[in-house]
């Protein structure tokens, strides 16, 4: 497998002010296969990002010998699929088909999708959409993205995360084959399902599906936000992870996701990554 480090991970990432470039020299000096890019409405990379400036992103990563793991989008978390405004579910859809096309000019096969959300618990205020209400909605989206999707070769990989919404292994299974389309897979990350479940459990079920892995460290005893952590320092048994993963022939990137940036975090990230996977 290769090492990935996630754009958000460095100072300025999450902010979408960091150069791509300057992202790409960092993981590369920490000893990262490759590094997964991040895109939002505004920033660094948006979707409005052209063919051009994504082929300098890619000559610049040849340059350095770093690969583009994949790209992740946050946007679904404000503008969400599920969103009971059909206007702001129309947006997510337009920036999605976009944000798509980026992804294959940056020349990778995966992007991180959030389909939907019963309820976003780090935004103050947010509404609560009916479990129900907001499946249908998740699968309208990911229907009519799936054949841009298609079109492009970019696997529309949907994200297992804290949005009380496909919470088992087995209905994300179903979730996704329901659209009968190899364009929709999975973006699994071992540190999100610890909470209310085991990793290597989720990686046998959802197999061939999953496109991309993040990981990320979680302490139980905590049992919210505060409980993630270094990687290394939570309850994730990696050992099993990695056994999961060669049953099912998983041999792509991992890249961790270590939200927020702080000083030396990356450093100790890429230590880690080195031990669990190298």
């Amino acid at each position: 497998m290769k090492i990935s480090a996630s754009y958000w991970m460095f100072e300025g990432g999450l902010e979408a002010t960091l150069p791509v470039a300057d992202a790409m020299a960092q993981a590369k000096t920490l000893g990262f296969d490759a590094i997964e890019l991040c895109i939002g409405s505004q920033g660094a990379l948006t979707h409005e990002t052209t063919q051009a400036q994504c082929g300098q992103i890619v000559a610049k990563a040849e340059e350095l010998g770093i690969e583009i793991a994949g790209v992740a989008s946050g946007e679904s978390w404000g503008s969400s699929p599920s969103d009971d405004d059909p206007a702001v579910r129309a947006r997510i859809i337009d920036f999605t088909k976009k944000a798509l096309q980026v992804a294959q000019w940056l020349g990778t096969d995966a992007y991180l999708f959030v389909p939907g959300a019963v309820d976003v618990f780090f935004l103050e205020n947010s509404p609560v959409v009916p479990y129900d209400v907001c499946y249908e909605r998740a699968k309208d989206a990911v229907s009519q993205l799936a054949p841009t999707a298609q079109k492009l070769g970019v696997t529309l990989a949907i994200e297992n995360v804290w949005n009380k919404f496909l919470l088992s292994p087995l209905e994300m299974r179903d979730f996704i084959d329901s659209f009968r389309s190899k364009a929709v897979g999975a973006y699994f990350d071992v540190g999100n399902v610890l909470l209310t479940g085991y990793p290597d459990q989720w990686i046998r079920i959802l197999g061939k599906r999953i496109a991309r892995v993040h990981v990320k460290d979680f302490k139980k005893s905590v049992g919210t936000a505060e409980g993630f952590v270094d990687l290394l320092a939570g309850d994730v048994d990696f050992e099993a992870v990695k056994a999961a993963l060669g049953e099912i022939g998983y041999d792509g990137y991992v890249t961790a996701e270590m939200l927020p940036y702080q000083p030396g975090r990356p450093e100790k990230t890429a230590a880690a990554m080195k031990k669990i996977f190298k």
